[in-house]
Protein backbone atom coordinates (compact mmCIF):
# COMPACT_ATOMS: atom_id res chain seq x y z
CA UNK A 1 0.00 0.00 0.00
CA UNK A 2 2.81 2.42 0.87
CA UNK A 3 4.52 1.60 -2.43
CA UNK A 4 1.35 2.52 -4.36
CA UNK A 5 1.13 5.91 -2.62
CA UNK A 6 4.80 6.56 -3.37
CA UNK A 7 4.28 6.11 -7.11
CA UNK A 8 1.84 9.03 -7.24
CA UNK A 9 4.26 11.50 -5.61
CA UNK A 10 6.09 13.64 -8.14
CA UNK A 11 7.98 16.91 -7.90
CA UNK A 12 6.68 19.89 -9.87
CA UNK A 13 9.50 20.80 -12.26
CA UNK A 14 7.88 24.20 -12.91
CA UNK A 15 7.94 25.12 -9.21
CA UNK A 16 11.48 24.35 -8.04
CA UNK A 17 13.45 26.45 -5.54
CA UNK A 18 16.99 26.45 -4.16
CA UNK A 19 17.25 27.27 -0.47
CA UNK A 20 19.77 29.72 1.01
CA UNK A 21 20.05 30.65 4.69
CA UNK A 22 21.41 33.87 6.21
CA UNK A 23 21.88 34.49 9.93
CA UNK A 24 23.35 37.10 12.26
CA UNK A 25 23.79 34.42 14.99
CA UNK A 26 21.71 36.62 17.34
CA UNK A 27 18.17 37.57 16.31
CA UNK A 28 17.45 34.75 13.91
CA UNK A 29 17.71 33.68 10.31
CA UNK A 30 16.37 34.54 6.91
CA UNK A 31 15.58 31.70 4.54
CA UNK A 32 15.61 32.59 0.86
CA UNK A 33 13.94 30.33 -1.67
CA UNK A 34 15.47 31.11 -5.05
CA UNK A 35 13.32 30.02 -8.01
CA UNK A 36 15.17 27.69 -10.38
CA UNK A 37 14.43 25.83 -13.59
CA UNK A 38 14.51 22.05 -13.87
CA UNK A 39 18.21 22.21 -14.81
CA UNK A 40 19.05 24.22 -11.67
CA UNK A 41 19.56 27.60 -13.34
CA UNK A 42 17.97 30.64 -11.66
CA UNK A 43 14.51 31.45 -12.99
CA UNK A 44 14.27 35.26 -13.37
CA UNK A 45 10.56 35.09 -14.25
CA UNK A 46 9.68 34.31 -10.60
CA UNK A 47 10.44 36.27 -7.42
CA UNK A 48 12.40 34.80 -4.49
CA UNK A 49 10.54 33.99 -1.28
CA UNK A 50 12.02 35.17 2.04
CA UNK A 51 11.03 33.66 5.39
CA UNK A 52 12.04 35.07 8.79
CA UNK A 53 12.91 32.47 11.43
CA UNK A 54 13.49 33.09 15.15
CA UNK A 55 13.04 31.41 18.53
CA UNK A 56 11.39 32.68 21.70
CA UNK A 57 11.83 31.35 25.20
CA UNK A 58 8.66 30.24 26.95
CA UNK A 59 8.09 28.58 30.34
CA UNK A 60 7.75 25.33 28.37
CA UNK A 61 11.02 25.79 26.48
CA UNK A 62 12.17 27.19 23.16
CA UNK A 63 9.43 27.89 20.62
CA UNK A 64 10.29 28.34 16.93
CA UNK A 65 8.61 31.15 15.00
CA UNK A 66 8.59 31.74 11.28
CA UNK A 67 6.77 34.00 8.88
CA UNK A 68 7.01 35.15 5.31
CA UNK A 69 8.64 38.51 4.64
CA UNK A 70 6.11 39.92 2.17
CA UNK A 71 7.29 41.97 -0.78
CA UNK A 72 11.03 41.49 -0.22
CA UNK A 73 12.98 41.23 -3.46
CA UNK A 74 16.48 41.62 -2.00
CA UNK A 75 18.28 40.46 1.12
CA UNK A 76 18.36 44.06 2.41
CA UNK A 77 14.57 44.33 2.04
CA UNK A 78 14.16 40.97 3.79
CA UNK A 79 16.33 42.15 6.71
CA UNK A 80 14.23 45.30 6.99
CA UNK A 81 11.05 43.19 6.98
CA UNK A 82 12.36 40.65 9.51
CA UNK A 83 10.93 42.33 12.66
CA UNK A 84 7.44 42.72 11.17
CA UNK A 85 7.38 39.09 9.98
CA UNK A 86 8.38 37.78 13.43
CA UNK A 87 5.89 40.10 15.19
CA UNK A 88 3.14 38.79 12.89
CA UNK A 89 4.17 35.17 13.55
CA UNK A 90 4.05 35.83 17.30
CA UNK A 91 0.65 37.51 16.98
CA UNK A 92 -0.68 34.57 14.95
CA UNK A 93 0.63 32.16 17.60
CA UNK A 94 -1.07 34.13 20.38
CA UNK A 95 -4.38 34.10 18.51
CA UNK A 96 -4.09 30.36 17.92
CA UNK A 97 -3.33 29.70 21.59
CA UNK A 98 -6.25 31.91 22.72
CA UNK A 99 -8.59 30.05 20.35
CA UNK A 100 -7.41 26.72 21.76
CA UNK A 101 -7.98 28.00 25.32
CA UNK A 102 -11.49 29.22 24.42
CA UNK A 103 -12.30 25.89 22.81
CA UNK A 104 -11.03 23.96 25.82
CA UNK A 105 -12.95 26.21 28.23
CA UNK A 106 -16.19 25.87 26.28
CA UNK A 107 -16.23 22.09 26.32
CA UNK A 108 -19.20 20.75 28.27
CA UNK A 109 -18.17 18.61 31.20
CA UNK A 110 -20.34 15.51 31.50
CA UNK A 111 -19.81 13.48 34.69
CA UNK A 112 -18.38 10.08 33.94
CA UNK A 113 -17.67 10.77 30.27
CA UNK A 114 -13.91 11.14 30.66
CA UNK A 115 -13.64 9.24 33.92
CA UNK A 116 -11.16 6.39 34.05
CA UNK A 117 -12.67 2.89 33.89
CA UNK A 118 -13.49 1.20 37.20
CA UNK A 119 -10.86 -1.12 38.67
CA UNK A 120 -11.14 -4.74 37.47
CA UNK A 121 -12.01 -6.02 40.97
CA UNK A 122 -15.21 -3.88 40.96
CA UNK A 123 -16.24 -5.28 37.58
CA UNK A 124 -15.95 -8.88 38.84
CA UNK A 125 -18.54 -8.37 41.60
Amino acid sequence: MAEEAGRDIQMDAANLYREETYTDLKAGSLRKLVPVTADGAEDPSREPIYTAVAQVMTPGGVLPLSGEVHGAKTLAEAMAGFPAAIKQALSDLREEMEAMQRERASQIVVPGRNAPPPPPDLLAR
